[in-house]
């Protein structure tokens, strides 16, 4: 028989959920408004200014850059973190413990020293165009995730599978994408989701790459609270949330929850 709860856990329980759950009322709320400055709780519902969010060109284009890098700087940190993790594995004896260190550091550099770097060493100095100086720049603070949620996955594999394939006549490469790809496969998609979440919601080091007619989302918002103080700023807000829960609610459909969970 199940002892019941603790009235003071139920109260903890309660009090972290409220925590967590009322920012996002409160910003679904202003968005809905039909004022034309941010309130909560809202005066009257309406709908148009998600509408405005499309209708303002600059939203339009930004949302456009933002999927954009977002998409590019995951697929070519997937590229680089996925044989980087299996190396760093394989082959954890031969390589120096120091190697797996350098993946990191885009996370333990502040943004804002890697965003000036990138602004100085390749914009610059290299002459690049601001999409590509984006594109670099948002690869290299998600890498980190690509490398360590994969090597995660990988730790718990067993090479001898790897080994016992090759020794049987299957070539390197193609035990690779049909001995270990698939046992990684939840970690890739794991990393996936979480690399893209982290490119398209950056600030900091877009806000010193971003240049003349290409900008991120972020940085778009950031501008237009520094003149107006309208919902758009709560609408933006509410479809970055939806979208957020749209990629989890496709892998759900498509994996199951519970697939990631392996």
């Amino acid at each position: 028989m199940k002892q019941p709860l603790h009235p003071l856990l139920i109260a903890f329980a309660v009090v972290v959920f409220f925590f967590l759950v009322a920012p996002l009322v409160i910003i679904l709320g202003a968005a809905v408004s039909d004022t034309t400055f941010l309130t909560f709780p809202p005066r009257g519902i309406s709908g148009r200014w998600f509408v405005k969010v499309f209708e303002m060109a600059a939203f339009r284009r930004t949302i456009v850059t933002s999927l954009q890098i977002a998409f590019l700087a995951t697929g070519l940190a997937l590229l680089i973190g996925l044989p980087a993790a299996y190396a760093l594995n394989r082959f954890r004896i031969q390589l120096p413990h120091w190697l797996s260190t350098v993946f990191v550091l885009p996370i333990l550099v502040p943004e804002i020293v890697l965003g000036f770097s990138l602004l100085k060493s390749v914009q610059v100095a290299a002459d690049l165009p601001v999409f590509s100086t984006l594109v670099i720049g948002h690869t290299l603070i998600v890498l980190p995730y690509a490398v360590r949620v994969i090597s995660a996955s990988l730790s718990a594999f067993d090479f001898s599978m790897e080994e016992a394939a090759i020794s049987l006549g299957s070539p390197p490469l193609k035990t690779f994408f049909t001995i270990v790809l698939p046992n990684v496969r939840s970690a890739v998609i794991a990393a996936f989701i979480l690399a893209f979440i982290t490119s398209i919601n950056d600030v900091s080091v877009s806000l010193f790459l971003t240049g003349p007619g290409v900008s991120t989302l972020p940085i778009q918002i950031l501008a237009h609270v520094e003149q107006f103080f309208d919902p758009v700023i709560a609408s933006v807000s509410v479809l970055l949330m939806l979208l957020t829960v749209g990629v989890m609610a496709v892998v759900e459909l498509t994996l199951g929850l519970t697939f990631l969970a392996k």
